[in-house]
């Protein structure tokens, strides 16, 4: 007894040390601009769950190709998108779920904060969080005529003092922030201050965008505003999206099927999982008709295939907040090195763009090719797992949950390496709960310059050697990953990179 005791005890002190040295660090700021989409609502449910690990300072209602509410006036649009345009024809408003859908998710919060709050600090009230909830350029696709609530919040935050990046959500259309900018070029294109106040906002502000939802990127800020950074996702994100069947590799389809979801996620964890759209779920999205996939009725021969009760819908603008998230592989200041939010890399005409794609395919051993979507697709089983602890936080205490392992290296993570020596890797970790831990080495192959295999010793342990081939050249870089998993389900997964770089 006494040991037991004692070891409950020494796991809340090094809960209570960690979490109080995370308070301290600084958290990446975003805002989120939505079109409220089905898979939009079920990513903002699944980002609530994670938001102790970033500061959200907006969010933003915004239109795009497929969601548009219409001036009220009765008049006629047509897409400048090729596809929306042929689908829809001439509309007087789009699919357009209204500006509410965002406090009544917050309502639901609300009630699983405080719980939540046990288990990690820094989870931000509901009431907080409503008084970020602004209406931006609505009316129609593409609309960045007038200024808006929404475009005049992201204004101002562009031009504030604090000069940390702003990491700005692309959900939908990227009309509002085109509104922003152009409202700010107006303000200063012809003043002196224009070189200062460019630089200013092109320097602190990085789009995570999903897709082009509508011209205003290409028409707009790519032309006026060419040094304002952006990660474009346009194929990585599918794995998380409607057509995740084929996407994702058939043995961990079981993640996202209903078996899973509503046992683990979607059911028996209070208002806000219950909330999340599922296949056969029952739930219709008000001003949506085409939300059809909670009806009972339609699983069979469906739009993207055959599902079940509580099968995953979509959340493929999740990608762009789960590159925020921290979990040790160094992605943040590196898109380029993949993480949980995929893996982009720097176009090669302009400097400040990132994007998937060919060029950042990875080998899908599932299906022996290289696979566009495989980058986000590969860490798709550690982030359900994770998924379905944060589910649990909301209706358990801290002893009766889990939480991730915390992982460090014995040793530098960057290691000059020469041709044919042989290296050692260490790597610890502890548990929170005081649970079993297993490692795991390996070599993400498609990150490195160096493309062959370097030789791994026994990869299963906390210390290994790898052993550099004799064609490793001067400049050449290998990436190799330690993955520590705890034993509690849902089991949960946290990594240290090491970059190998040859002299």
């Amino acid at each position: 007894m006494k040991i037991a005791i004692h070891s409950c005890l020494w796991a809340l002190l090094f809960f209570v040390t960690t979490i109080n040295a995370q308070s301290l660090a600084d958290k990446p700021r975003t805002i989120v601009t939505t079109d409220g989409e089905i898979d939009d609502v079920d990513s903002f449910i699944r980002m609530l769950l994670y938001s102790n690990e970033f500061k959200i300072e907006g969010l933003v209602y915004s239109s795009s190709m497929w969601h548009y509410k219409g001036d009220g006036k009765g008049t006629q649009f047509i897409s400048e998108m090729e596809m929306t345009r042929k689908l829809y024809g001439e509309k007087t408003d789009l699919r357009w779920p209204g500006t509410h859908w965002m406090q009544d998710l917050l309502e639901a919060y609300a009630k699983v904060q405080p719980t939540l709050s046990l288990h990690a600090e820094g989870f931000p009230t509901a009431a907080h969080l409503k008084s970020l909830i602004k209406v931006g350029n609505i009316d129609f696709e593409g609309e960045m005529v007038k200024d808006t609530e929404g475009s005049e919040f992201i204004k101002k935050k562009l031009l504030d003092d604090d000069t940390t990046p702003l990491y700005i959500q692309v959900w939908g259309g990227t009309n509002t922030v085109a509104r922003a900018l152009k409202s700010i070029e107006d303000a200063f294109g012809k003043t002196g201050q224009w070189p200062d106040i460019y630089k200013k906002v092109a320097d602190k502000t990085i789009l995570y965008t999903i897709l082009d939802q509508d011209a205003t990127y290409r028409k707009y800020i790519a032309v006026k505003w060419p040094d304002i950074k952006v990660y474009y996702n346009s194929n990585q994100f599918w794995c998380l999206a409607y057509n995740w069947k084929k996407a994702v590799p058939v043995p961990w389809h079981r993640y996202l099927e209903g078996q899973f979801m509503g046992e683990n996620i979607i059911n028996g964890h209070w208002p806000l999982t219950k909330m999340y759209y599922s296949y056969g779920d029952g739930q219709k999205q008000l001003g949506d008709d085409e939300h059809i996939h909670g009806d009972s009725t339609k699983l069979k021969n469906a739009q993207w295939g055959t599902f079940q009760k509580y099968d995953f819908i979509s959340e493929g603008d999740s990608p762009a907040f789960l590159h925020l998230i921290d979990v040790g592989l160094e992605n943040l200041q590196h898109p380029e090195y993949g993480g949980w939010g995929g893996r982009l890399a720097q176009s090669m005409t302009n400097a400040r763009r990132w994007e998937d794609g060919e060029k950042v395919a990875d080998y899908d051993p599932y299906t022996g090719k290289m696979d566009m979507a495989y980058p986000q697709t590969r860490w798709l089983q550690a982030l359900q797992l994770d998924f379905a602890s944060r589910a649990d936080w909301c209706v358990h205490d801290f002893r009766h949950a889990n939480h991730p392992p915390v992982v460090k290296l014995d040793h530098q993570a960057t290691l000059q390496v020469s041709s044919g020596s042989t290296v050692e890797l260490s790597g610890s970790a502890s548990d929170p709960d005081g649970d079993a831990l297993t490692y795991h080495w390996w070599q993400y192959v498609e990150v490195g310059t160096y493309k062959g295999k370097i030789k791994l010793g026994d990869p299963d342990t906390a210390s290994t050697t790898v052993t550099l081939p004799q064609d490793f050249k001067k400049g050449d870089t290998a990436h190799v990953i330690l993955e520590v998993t705890d034993s509690q389900f849902p089991n949960l997964t946290r990594y240290r990179r090491v970059v190998l770089t040859g002299v």
